[in-house]
């Protein structure tokens, strides 16, 4: 059986450290912690786990402290979590299922990174990430910020996922400010980096700004596909801020010329059609989102809604606008299969029944 490091960078995290290593403790052989600061209780609540804690000063370079942190593993694998990722009961049953099984020919373990739920817990934004990275293999971190680890050798898609719990905001500033010293000191971001530049410049509302430089990485050719589609659907959303529908929509079509239709952007086009209640049109594309393979493999981003309960509960909407109720409640009973206990499932359902109490 492999051998394995878990692997943290750590600051100020004593409201979740203990929950994460509670979590990961009893699966991994060693446990080392790299601190950039804390001036809370953290470094004590991680020598409860371990006596492998190391200072490291921060310099606004993730890769360079998560590259410091696997300096230290001794073990076979490096594993990374964040301070308020943990490993739910059942994916720790297969992660160490995992542990015993694993060839040691394997170079990088994929695992779900679960990092956006609804109001019952189910997940709603999920994507792989490289998690176990077998360690002094030639791989190391890239990336000051939204960081990566470049695979070589043999990649194994895991079935365990890590769960990503936030229970406070981080700072919103911090990733815009490392890419904009970045550029002020004459770097040039490499594509990856580009992409995720735009999408910073994007959560601050800068839309103009985001649409000249996910452009920019869109004409240069040289993004990864999935964040080619991802780039396309943010130039929709900056268009849609700026008043642009017309724009929004054309972005959204550029999207399949990288790549066949995805769920999610069959859905914000269907979107684009409702809100102009344009319902036939919208019909069309939700139930075009049905269709779509869902593969999370492919390393995208991944919203599960999409690939079943949102399609059905818009198709819902449409049909009942366009007179067709019988339709309407069928889908209704669609999304149900999904998300029985949805409001808009349960409210739906209420109406029709209303509706058939009154013909009857």
């Amino acid at each position: 059986m492999v051998s394995i490091s878990l692997c943290m960078i750590v600051k100020n995290e004593e409201d979740v450290l203990a929950r994460c290593l509670d979590s990961a403790a009893e699966l991994v052989d060693e446990i080392v912690i790299v601190d950039t600061g804390s001036t809370d209780r953290t470094r004590e609540i991680a020598a409860r786990y371990t006596d492998k804690i190391f200072d490291f000063l921060w310099r606004d370079d993730f890769a360079a402290a998560r590259n410091e942190s696997f300096s230290h593993a001794a073990m076979d694998y490096c594993l990374w979590l964040d301070a308020d990722d943990v490993l739910l009961e059942e994916d720790q049953g297969k992660f160490r299922a995992l542990k015993e099984e694993l060839d040691p020919g394997v170079s990088v373990v994929m695992a779900p990174y679960h990092t956006g739920f609804d109001e019952s817990g189910r997940v709603t934004f999920s994507y792989y990430r490289e998690r176990l990275i077998k360690n002094r293999a030639g791989m190391s971190w890239v990336g000051a910020v939204h960081e990566v680890v470049p695979s070589i050798g043999t990649v194994l898609y895991g079935d365990f996922a890590v769960t990503h719990k936030k229970t406070r905001p981080s700072d919103p500033d911090r990733n815009l400010r490392i890419y904009q010293s970045q550029l002020e000191a004459g770097k040039e971001l490499e594509p990856r980096q580009q992409f995720y530049y735009g999408r910073e410049l994007y959560y601050h509302h800068r839309w103009e700004e985001a649409l000249e430089v996910f452009e920019a990485f869109l004409e240069e050719g040289r993004g990864w596909v999935e964040n080619n589609i991802d780039a396309c659907c943010h130039c929709a959303y900056c268009h849609k801020e700026l008043g642009r529908g017309q724009a929004a929509l054309a972005a959204l079509l550029r999207t399949f010329t990288y790549d066949r239709p995805r769920a999610e952007v069959c859905c914000d086009i269907g979107l684009w059609f409702f809100q102009r209640e344009q319902y036939r049109q919208a019909a069309y594309w939700y139930a075009l989102a049905l269709t779509c393979a869902r593969d999370d493999r492919r390393g995208g981003f991944v919203s599960p809604d999409c690939y079943g309960y949102l399609p059905c509960i818009q198709l819902c909407v449409c049909y009942s606008r366009l007179g067709g109720l019988q339709r309407a409640e069928m889908f209704n009973e669609l999304a149900a299969l999904y998300k029985p206990d949805s409001p808009a499932v349960l409210h739906n359902r209420a109406v029709f029944q209303a509706s058939s109490a009154q013909t009857a």
